[in-house]
């Protein structure tokens, strides 16, 4: 068998290897790259190259050298490895060729050489060390050296190069496994680098999706505006509830402000510098829920071209809102479970175990306690969501912040719309109030943009019904007649009662017919419509 001293090392091939693992910005890439070239090098015959990576300790509830492992939160990952006919062909010959090996730090050759930083290398020809002598296999594959060197950068061990030859290594040729190994530890920190920029810059691109998404979804709700002791109730408990990292489930119909109460819970927590991002489970294809949730690689399926951040991933640090989470499908339900409860999850193609770091809330319009019972809805899942719920009331419910909610939102349609600012009468926001409002906050908020445009800048008219079950506020007394009962009026009587109540409200406004607070606004009537009726009925302010 030739020796590697017999011939010379093609300074050209290995000077165009070092330069292209160099220019790689993948570490997959870069590791293909050098592995490949390195199987090819000239006059070498390797049995085996193989790159290992100090990481955490992923597998170990699995892994088989769990006993042997001083220090689970760190181990050797062997994350690239060619070989030249080699395979395991008995119960003693370890396997080269498992992406997921792992291997204890101080282990074996390899472990050594990553707990000590020094290069190793071992011939058959020297006196037997005891390492060969314990590895019966080297010599039933034909294997003369074993040689190991650490991968390094800025005195930082990364990991270790370990190369099996079927020649005996000379003196001669030892200082390029140093050199290899001090430019792949080189580029591989400069491959880590652009691909935590281009993380990064994936994460805030997304970020500034969601975040877009997020203004204008908000803009339905505007701001926690009220009075009312059912919202005092709501802010009480987001005031308990944000400073911690609990779970929150928000429950209400659609409309009602469940997206806001998450605002408001993220902005007076410990994470409001961090992103909020919001998943609407409900807009998501069945097929894409894992992708959406936890992302995926380039290739990891049909249409993935590029590597894609999930929801997870850009929520790092801050809350993620899983709005509508009753749309969750059964089968994805287990899988977020186990996010929830380990907070890990690996990209969708992808064995790279990534650490979640999000606080979880959640909002739905659906009893899910019916869901459980159903069948439709994990119940494990369920209580662990449902560990401090809020309860968000309907509009007819706070009735008593309509006022305030309507000129919040008349604001802030002028502002959006570039309109001329209207006038919201006494009138019109009565009849506001006597409105059931089904759609919730949202119907409120679409009426009155439409009715902003409407006014062009005069008073306001709400084309709303008024429900049965709604009692309007009861028509004030005749002024002559205050103390008198009756049932049933005629006509006479009721356009008496019509003209006396024309003259209070002129009277209360000094007799000013038109403008903010005069009697047509009052009576919720066009001015010209007052002054009509006023001649009609023959209506003067009297001099006295």
């Amino acid at each position: 068998m030739e020796s590697i001293s017999d011939t010379r090392y093609d300074s050209n091939y290995v000077t165009q290897l070092l330069l292209d693992i160099a220019h790689e910005q993948s570490l997959e890439s870069l590791l293909q790259t050098f592995i490949r070239r390195v199987m090819a090098f000239p006059q070498v015959d390797l049995a085996c190259i193989q790159v290992w990576l100090i990481d955490r300790g992923d597998l170990c509830s699995t892994c088989p050298q769990r006993p042997n492992c001083p220090d689970q939160t760190h181990c050797l990952h062997l994350v690239a490895c060619g070989t030249n006919s080699l395979s395991a062909s008995g119960a003693n010959i370890p396997r080269f060729d498992v992406p997921n090996t792992r291997m204890p730090l101080g282990a074996g050759f390899v472990g050594r050489v990553a707990t000590t930083g020094q290069r190793l290398v071992l011939n058959a020809s020297d006196t037997r060390p005891a390492e060969l002598a314990e590895l019966d296999w080297l010599e039933q594959k034909g294997i003369r050296s074993f040689s190991g060197t650490a991968i390094s950068f800025k005195t930082r061990v990364l990991g270790v190069i370990a190369s099996f030859v079927r020649a005996e290594v000379p003196d001669g040729a030892r200082p390029w496994g140093q050199i290899f190994a001090d430019h792949i530890g080189a580029a591989i920190a400069n491959a880590r680098a652009f691909e935590k920029i281009q993380r990064l810059k994936s994460q805030l691109e997304q970020q500034n999706t969601y975040l877009q998404e997020e203004v204008v979804d908000a803009k339905a709700f505007g701001d926690l505006v009220g009075q009312s002791a059912a919202l005092r109730q709501i802010v009480s408990q987001i005031d308990l509830v944000a400073p911690t990292e609990a779970s929150v489930l928000i429950l209400g119909k659609t409309g009602t402000g469940k997206d806001l109460v998450a605002h408001e819970i993220h902005r007076r927590s410990p994470r409001k510098d961090h992103p909020l991002v919001r998943v609407n489970c409900a807009s998501i294809p069945k097929d894409l829920f894992e992708s959406e949730f936890f992302g995926h690689v380039k290739g990891a399926f049909t249409g993935a071209i590029k590597d894609r951040a999930g929801r997870f991933e850009t929520a790092e640090g801050g809350t993620l809102f899983l709005d509508e989470i009753g749309e969750v499908p059964l089968e994805m339900q287990s899988k977020l479970l186990r996010v929830l409860q380990e907070k890990r999850y690996e990209r969708v193609g992808s064995d790279r175990t990534q650490h979640a770091n999000v606080r979880i809330m959640a909002a739905t319009n659906r009893d899910l306690k019916k869901e459980v019972a159903a069948g439709r809805f994990r119940e494990d899942l369920y209580y662990r969501l449902n560990v401090f719920p809020i309860h968000v009331t309907t509009l007819k419910e706070r009735k008593d912040d309509i006022p305030l909610l309507a000129k919040y939102f008349v604001d802030l349609s002028v502002k959006e719309l570039r309109c001329a600012k209207p006038r919201l009468t006494r009138a019109a926001v009565t009849r506001l109030q006597n409105y059931d409002w089904p759609g919730n906050i949202r119907e409120l908020r679409n009426i009155i943009e439409r009715a902003v445009i409407l006014a062009r800048g005069g008073p306001m008219n709400f084309d709303v019904p008024v429900t049965d079950a709604v009692s309007l506020p009861a028509l004030p007394k005749s002024i002559r007649e205050i103390g008198v009962s009756q049932e049933v009026f005629t006509e006479a009587e009721m356009q008496q009662r019509e003209r006396e109540n024309l003259i209070v409200a002129l009277d209360k406004s000094g007799w000013k017919i038109k403008g903010i607070d005069g009697a047509a606004e009052l009576l919720g009537l066009k001015p010209t419509t007052l002054l009509a009726r006023m001649k009609k009925m023959r209506i003067e302010r009297s001099n006295s």
